[in-house]
Protein backbone atom coordinates (compact mmCIF):
# COMPACT_ATOMS: atom_id res chain seq x y z
CA UNK A 1 0.00 0.00 0.00
CA UNK A 2 1.56 3.38 -0.79
CA UNK A 3 1.37 6.31 1.38
CA UNK A 4 -0.46 9.60 0.64
CA UNK A 5 1.12 13.19 1.15
CA UNK A 6 0.38 13.04 4.87
CA UNK A 7 2.48 9.92 5.43
CA UNK A 8 -1.00 8.16 5.84
CA UNK A 9 -2.34 4.96 3.79
CA UNK A 10 -3.15 5.62 0.04
CA UNK A 11 -4.89 3.55 -2.55
CA UNK A 12 -2.51 2.31 -5.12
CA UNK A 13 -2.74 4.00 -8.47
CA UNK A 14 -2.97 0.81 -10.36
CA UNK A 15 -5.77 -0.66 -8.68
CA UNK A 16 -7.16 2.63 -8.67
CA UNK A 17 -7.51 2.80 -12.13
CA UNK A 18 -8.69 -0.98 -12.65
CA UNK A 19 -11.63 0.01 -10.35
CA UNK A 20 -12.37 3.14 -12.64
CA UNK A 21 -12.89 0.42 -15.50
CA UNK A 22 -14.52 -2.36 -14.02
CA UNK A 23 -16.20 -0.70 -10.91
CA UNK A 24 -18.46 0.81 -13.29
CA UNK A 25 -21.79 -1.32 -12.81
CA UNK A 26 -21.90 -3.74 -16.40
CA UNK A 27 -18.69 -3.56 -17.85
CA UNK A 28 -17.22 -7.21 -15.62
CA UNK A 29 -20.49 -8.53 -17.44
CA UNK A 30 -19.32 -7.15 -20.70
CA UNK A 31 -16.24 -8.50 -20.65
CA UNK A 32 -17.33 -11.80 -19.44
CA UNK A 33 -19.97 -11.92 -22.37
CA UNK A 34 -17.08 -11.57 -24.49
CA UNK A 35 -14.95 -13.72 -23.08
CA UNK A 36 -15.56 -16.92 -25.07
CA UNK A 37 -16.67 -15.22 -28.76
CA UNK A 38 -17.18 -11.65 -29.93
CA UNK A 39 -20.68 -11.04 -30.34
CA UNK A 40 -22.93 -8.72 -32.01
CA UNK A 41 -24.78 -5.62 -29.72
CA UNK A 42 -28.03 -7.74 -29.93
CA UNK A 43 -26.37 -10.83 -28.61
CA UNK A 44 -24.41 -9.14 -25.74
CA UNK A 45 -27.69 -7.49 -24.95
CA UNK A 46 -29.28 -10.53 -24.76
CA UNK A 47 -26.56 -11.80 -22.76
CA UNK A 48 -26.21 -9.19 -20.19
CA UNK A 49 -29.53 -9.28 -18.98
CA UNK A 50 -31.42 -5.73 -17.70
CA UNK A 51 -28.88 -3.25 -19.50
CA UNK A 52 -30.41 -0.96 -21.72
CA UNK A 53 -29.32 0.09 -25.29
CA UNK A 54 -27.54 3.23 -24.00
CA UNK A 55 -25.71 2.25 -21.37
CA UNK A 56 -24.46 -0.63 -23.64
CA UNK A 57 -23.70 1.42 -25.92
CA UNK A 58 -21.76 3.58 -23.48
CA UNK A 59 -20.36 0.90 -21.84
CA UNK A 60 -18.92 -0.29 -25.21
CA UNK A 61 -17.24 2.92 -25.95
CA UNK A 62 -15.35 2.99 -22.63
CA UNK A 63 -14.10 -0.56 -22.88
CA UNK A 64 -12.89 0.76 -26.03
CA UNK A 65 -11.25 3.61 -25.22
CA UNK A 66 -9.74 1.52 -22.27
CA UNK A 67 -8.22 -0.98 -25.10
CA UNK A 68 -10.27 -3.72 -23.59
CA UNK A 69 -12.71 -4.28 -26.43
CA UNK A 70 -12.51 -3.84 -30.03
CA UNK A 71 -15.41 -3.29 -32.84
CA UNK A 72 -15.67 -4.83 -36.40
CA UNK A 73 -17.31 -4.12 -39.05
CA UNK A 74 -18.06 -6.11 -41.68
CA UNK A 75 -19.70 -4.13 -44.79
CA UNK A 76 -21.49 -7.31 -46.10
CA UNK A 77 -24.64 -7.01 -46.98
CA UNK A 78 -25.46 -7.15 -44.77
CA UNK A 79 -23.74 -4.70 -42.41
CA UNK A 80 -22.79 -6.80 -39.49
CA UNK A 81 -20.84 -4.97 -36.72
CA UNK A 82 -19.25 -6.86 -33.47
CA UNK A 83 -17.21 -6.76 -30.91
CA UNK A 84 -14.43 -8.49 -29.23
CA UNK A 85 -11.66 -8.31 -26.42
CA UNK A 86 -8.74 -7.26 -27.56
CA UNK A 87 -5.15 -9.03 -26.30
CA UNK A 88 -5.60 -6.71 -23.47
CA UNK A 89 -9.09 -7.62 -22.42
CA UNK A 90 -8.12 -11.57 -22.64
CA UNK A 91 -5.12 -11.02 -20.43
CA UNK A 92 -7.87 -9.82 -17.81
CA UNK A 93 -10.17 -12.46 -18.22
CA UNK A 94 -8.31 -15.19 -15.83
CA UNK A 95 -8.67 -12.11 -13.10
CA UNK A 96 -12.46 -12.25 -13.52
CA UNK A 97 -12.82 -15.59 -13.19
CA UNK A 98 -10.47 -15.66 -9.62
CA UNK A 99 -12.60 -13.01 -8.81
CA UNK A 100 -15.81 -15.16 -10.00
CA UNK A 101 -14.99 -17.95 -7.77
CA UNK A 102 -13.58 -15.52 -4.75
CA UNK A 103 -17.51 -14.20 -4.79
CA UNK A 104 -18.80 -17.71 -4.68
CA UNK A 105 -17.06 -19.00 -1.69
CA UNK A 106 -17.18 -15.70 0.30
CA UNK A 107 -19.55 -13.46 -1.01
CA UNK A 108 -23.30 -13.69 0.70
CA UNK A 109 -26.07 -13.54 -2.20
CA UNK A 110 -29.48 -12.67 -0.67
CA UNK A 111 -32.48 -12.22 -2.30
CA UNK A 112 -33.58 -9.13 -2.76
CA UNK A 113 -38.10 -8.78 -1.92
Amino acid sequence: MAEDERGGPACDAAISLAFSVLGKRWNGMILDALSSRPLSFVALKRTVTGISDAVLSDRLSELGDAHLVTRSVDPGPPVAVSYALTPQGEKLMPVLQQLGIWARENLVVTARG
